[in-house]
């Protein structure tokens, strides 16, 4: 943003807002200052990684730095897309900054990115500051008046009458009502929570560090649940707070099912309260005796919700009728048809956007279906190609030698590629063991020839000059496939367009295990090779994926019943005994003759007189 006096670049220190650095340009007096963001409550517990930096700065300067006001305060709140009324801007040298920032411990590449933003105003480096660099010079926030949940916990859940705009996004992420995420103590509350759900080691939290990705489904959540409370139940100011409330959880829980929303969706909803209210408990006056029985309440909650709410059916026949399945056949002529048709519009009409698209889409394509056992989504959309040559770029990595998630070109002539996967599901419960295979020939090439000329065309039409695409395949704006919802919206379209159903990408490892666990299954990889490309076990394949598993088991039983009874009928061919009937006039029993062994049984009788005749 530049006016007549000033050139602005704005600065992100840290995620979740509201912290930011601006770095300001003065034309006139050719001096580069940075204006740091401050709030009326900042040195009352506001963002710790914020105060953190805001400290050293203030340590530096003797507190006497100087506040904006009037037409530079709304060019920089205009700039920061931040609320008039909330901030209070400070302008602190550049100088400062950079000696805060070496106190801070930040690594030497960020100083560098520092540097030259100070040297070179009109760069276009962009400094972003990881929460954890500051984490060390974090303060904990206040606890809140009363730390306890609202009791009696409900019995039931209320009914649940859809509004009227339920349609409609209820997260505070909604464009409506973004300020709402960046007030002060929600975006407090953020900080602290995700720095108990992901920090390496944190003794007071039951289990593990959440992975980057589950953090963001929690986030998600999160987000959720406020905006709902802030649009349905009028709650003007959201924070986590709210989640030590079981009537607003309750009430929330009957409107997603009232809304027809999975019971996996709901259950991961409780899971992450759950994780809130763990990280209000591990507070200091977090013992009271509510919140043992807020997470036992909350886990009879989640158990019934699973056994109460059916899950979708993922049968073949049910889902061919509702148009969300294609039998392996199908698929894999619909991808080969996509293959030759690329190719040959290829050859015809040379490199064109068009042309280079089509080729993309059928390398894609025959990724994740056809030539190679259904490798897990999340590791396609991750690949990066053999240009790239930085650092992995998986957020939870902590191996310095790691290269992610690649394909790899090992020899050109002849052709030979390889993929290794270090990073999928599984990789912590197998001991970090690396998913990794040469490409198939057919496959090979086709990879080959989208990676050269036509990869570089979409990158040329889609990026501006000097920005890049590290990853393989990439969507239609020329980033990669970051959230999986891209990929299964890409996907779902690319088939439709070539004749097929509005299928899910993930439903292709389904559609796999049908085919090779099915009685008319072909000649093809062994199960066991075929699961540990798809990362994880034939076990997983009969209790996930193969839905025909226990019908198939049934009926193959019933069919080898009658080839058992056969045998037993065959059996029956020794020599049985030859029983004969014969009556004794003397007393009213049937005696039974061995013709064989001529010995005499009396049957039971219940008359005493019998007893006494068989007793004499």
């Amino acid at each position: 943003m530049s006016s007549s006096e000033y050139t602005f670049k704005l600065v992100q220190v840290c995620l979740p807002e509201p912290s930011k650095l601006v770095v300001m340009c003065d034309k006139r007096k050719r001096q580069c200052v940075c204006l740091c963001q401050v709030y009326k409550s900042c040195l009352d517990g506001l963002l710790p990684n914020y105060q953190a930096f805001y400290r050293v700065c203030s340590r530096l300067t003797k507190h006497q730095s100087t506040l904006l006001s009037g037409q530079d305060k709304q060019l920089l709140v205009a700039l920061a897309g931040m609320d008039v009324s909330v901030p209070h801007v400070a302008v602190v040298s550049l100088a400062v900054c950079c000696r805060a920032l070496k106190l801070c411990k930040v690594p030497a590449a960020v100083l560098h990115a520092f540097d030259d933003i100070r040297l070179k105003p009109a760069s276009q480096v962009v400094l972003g500051l990881p929460e954890h660099i500051l984490a060390a010079h974090a303060q904990p926030s206040p606890n809140p008046v009363q730390l306890q949940m609202t009791t009696p916990f409900p019995v039931t859940l209320p009914e649940c009458a859809l509004p009227a705009d339920f349609k409609k996004q209820h997260g505070l992420l909604a464009k409506l009502h973004k300020h709402l995420v960046h007030r002060a103590v929600l975006a407090q509350h953020m900080g602290e929570f995700k720095s108990f759900s992901t920090s390496p080691f944190q003794l007071n939290r039951k289990g593990i560090a959440h992975s980057s990705r589950t953090w963001q489904n929690s986030e998600k959540h999160v987000y959720l649940f406020l905006g709902y409370c802030h649009h349905y139940q009028q709650v003007s100011q959201p924070t986590l707070q709210l989640f030590l409330s079981s009537p607003l959880i309750a009430q929330f829980v009957s409107f997603h099912i009232a809304a027809g929303h999975s019971q996996l969706y709901i259950r991961n909803f409780l899971s992450c309260a759950k994780c809130v209210l763990r990280w209000w408990q591990s507070k200091p006056g977090g013992n009271h005796p509510s919140f043992v029985a807020g997470l036992e309440w909350l886990q009879t909650l989640g158990l019934q919700v699973a056994d109460q709410l059916p899950r979708p059916s993922k049968d073949p026949k049910g889902l061919a009728d509702i148009g969300k399945w294609m039998c392996a056949a199908d698929l894999v002529h619909t991808i080969h048809g996509a293959e030759q048709q690329s190719q040959a519009q290829m050859q015809q009409q040379g490199v064109t956007v068009e042309t280079s698209r089509d080729m993309h889409d059928a390398a894609l394509a025959a990724m994740i279906f056809s030539h190679l056992p259904p490798v897990r989504l999340s590791c396609i959309r991750s690949l990066v190609g053999p240009a790239y040559l930085g650092p992995c770029l998986h957020p939870d990595c902590k191996e310095p030698s790691c290269e992610g998630n690649r394909l790899s070109i090992m020899s050109e002539s002849p052709l030979l590629m390889r993929i290794s996967l270090p990073h999928h599901k599984n990789a912590r419960k197998w001991g970090k063991a690396v998913i990794e295979f040469d490409v198939p020939s057919d496959l090979a090439q086709l990879l080959h020839t989208y990676l050269g000329a036509p990869r570089k065309a979409l990158l040329e039409h889609h990026l501006l000059i000097g920005d890049a695409c590290p990853y393989v395949f990439m969507d239609m704006h020329g980033r990669g496939f970051v959230a999986a919802a891209v990929l299964t919206l890409y996907w779902q379209k690319w088939l439709v367009s070539r004749g097929g159903v509005p299928m899910n990408p993930s439903m292709c490892r389904q559609v796999f295990v049908d085919e090779r666990q099915s009685d008319s299954a072909t000649a093809g990889p062994s199960n066991q090779g075929a699961a540990m490309v798809m990362g994880h076990s034939v076990k997983q394949w009969d209790k996930w994926y193969d839905m025909q598993y226990h019908p198939r088991l049934a009926q193959n039983a019933v069919d080898g019943m009658q080839s058992w009874r056969a045998a037993m009928l065959q059996s029956h061919t020794l020599a049985a005994p030859d029983l004969t009937l014969s009556t004794a006039l003397h007393c009213g029993h049937v005696l039974v003759s061995d013709s064989e062994e001529s010995q005499y049984q009396s049957c039971c009788s219940d008359s005493d007189s019998d007893i006494d005749i068989e007793l004499d």
